[in-house]
């Protein structure tokens, strides 16, 4: 029979608490990935007036990276790069940046987090918004990877018309890329664990 701990607050745990938690947590860590994956799928749904659907425009952005000979962390980036859309309806970034910010390069991680920005150049005059509050960001060392972001793999990519690769072909790259963190508190116990 396995033990419950019987703490009511953290601080009162014990690491005889933690041996019973711990191989848990592990486990729902692994699942990673498949959270993220079916989280992803939710986007698969109302069109929201655009021509495509979010998980469409997800796929047809990841395509364009993958065709484009990008590296497998940049193709995922381009992939969840509005995941978080489902829940963050005005700070969609922010999530996106959010989730994947302990697996990927300080780079990806700014260029998705600032993606919705650059991306507003090309949409916040039709809706009464600043078209230009990208600007404020210019001089980063990261504007120009986020800029062509946007410009090659995330406005262009509302078309009904454009074949786009399956889930599938991406599944093997979000699997591998959330299988160990590297830019997280827990990132020693991560690398002590393997």
């Amino acid at each position: 029979m396995t033990r419950i701990p019987s703490f009511t607050r953290l601080e009162d745990s014990t690491r005889e608490d933690f041996e019973v938690i711990f191989p848990h947590e592990v486990a729902y860590a692994a699942s990673l990935a498949d959270r993220i994956l079916a989280h992803l799928k939710l986007l698969d749904g109302e069109l929201g007036g655009y021509p495509v659907n979010r998980y469409t425009h997800s796929l047809q952005s990841a395509t364009l990276a993958r065709r484009d000979g990008r590296d497998d962390e940049y193709v995922v980036c381009a992939l969840l790069h509005d995941i978080g859309d489902v829940i963050g309806t005005y700070n969609h970034a922010d999530l996106a940046a959010c989730v994947l910010q302990p697996f990927v390069s300080e780079a990806n991680h700014w260029m998705i987090l600032h993606h919705g920005e650059l991306q507003a150049y090309h949409f916040f005059h039709h809706i009464g918004l600043d078209r230009h509050i990208g600007d404020a960001l210019k001089g980063h060392p990261h504007y120009q990877r986020t800029h062509d972001f946007v410009e090659l793999y995330d406005n262009p990519a509302f078309d009904p018309g454009m074949e786009v690769l399956p889930l599938e072909v991406f599944e093997p790259m979000v699997r591998k890329l959330f299988e160990r963190p590297v830019r997280t508190m827990y990132a020693a116990h991560v690398k002590a664990a393997s």
